[in-house]
């Protein structure tokens, strides 16, 4: 019995197996933006850290304020282009260390401590803040992968998001613009506000989401003409408004949890 002759394997298959697995040596431009951007938000934090320390508090503000608006941008950015990535999520992590637990506390330290007789409680509230918000992402990394346990979970943080803890972290200073110069002889209240915002960061409290948030059909209209005239007074008064932004989220926490719990 003859032995059967193998046929020959096409030669664009033979050519195939020869090729050496490696990955594109090009890649596309889209998937490059989200994480550009990710970058100018961590260059925004870092010069706001020099800011503070020239003394310009204006602009260190203005700088964490765009990283705040940059980080909301790099994540609607990726979704929208389709360019999701594990290396993105890990830069946009470090980038939120950076910009929401270090430059903020940085811009405390040296607005209302440095040289004064409080430097050492102005250390420790730095460090707090930076720890409490490295915390918060660490867990926020590792709830990523889990399903919501109870419905209507996803319209809920599990206490407050980084961004949010920096805006909060930065009243002293908004209050300070905002004509209440008192405020930079009461380092020890400061101290204690900065504990209670960075506790609020790693607690379990649920606070509202806007990812998922919706309102009625016919809301619409005021909703814009409400948002017209919010950025209308931000540009105008923006200290002042964003002291009672933040005064008004605090305020929504205690709804957000009788909400969550009512489920």
């Amino acid at each position: 019995m003859k032995p059967t002759q193998q046929k020959p394997l096409p030669k664009s298959i033979r050519e195939a197996e020869l090729q050496p697995a490696v990955g594109p040596s090009r890649i596309k431009l889209r998937h490059v933006l989200p994480s550009l951007v990710t970058v100018f938000a961590i260059c925004a934090g870092l010069t706001s850290v020099r800011m503070s320390f020239e003394g310009n508090l204006t602009m260190a503000l203005y700088l964490i304020v765009l990283a705040i608006l940059l980080d909301g941008a790099d994540g609607k950015l990726a979704r929208y282009l389709d360019t999701a990535s594990p290396f993105g999520a890990e830069l946009d992590t470090l980038a939120d260390f950076f910009n929401f637990g270090i430059a903020p506390g940085f811009l405390i330290f040296n607005t209302f401590y440095l040289s004064s007789p409080f430097e050492n409680l102005g250390w420790l509230v730095c460090l707090t803040l930076a720890v409490c918000c490295a915390l918060r992402l660490a867990r926020f990394n590792i709830s990523l992968g889990e399903p919501p346990k109870a419905k209507g979970a996803r319209d809920f943080f599990v206490g407050v998001p980084a961004p949010a803890l920096a805006c909060l972290s930065l009243m002293p200073a908004f209050l300070y613009l905002g004509g209440w110069e008192g405020i930079a002889n009461q380092g020890v209240a400061i101290a204690i506000y900065i504990g209670f915002v960075a506790g609020l960061a790693i607690s379990t409290l649920p606070t509202f989401s806007i990812k998922h948030a919706s309102l009625p059909r016919q809301m619409v209209p005021l909703f814009v003409l409400g948002a017209v005239i919010t950025i209308m007074v931000l540009v105008a008064y923006p200290w002042q408004t964003l002291a009672v932004a933040n005064l008004a989220y605090l305020a929504s926490i205690p709804v957000s949890y009788r909400q969550a719990q009512r489920g």
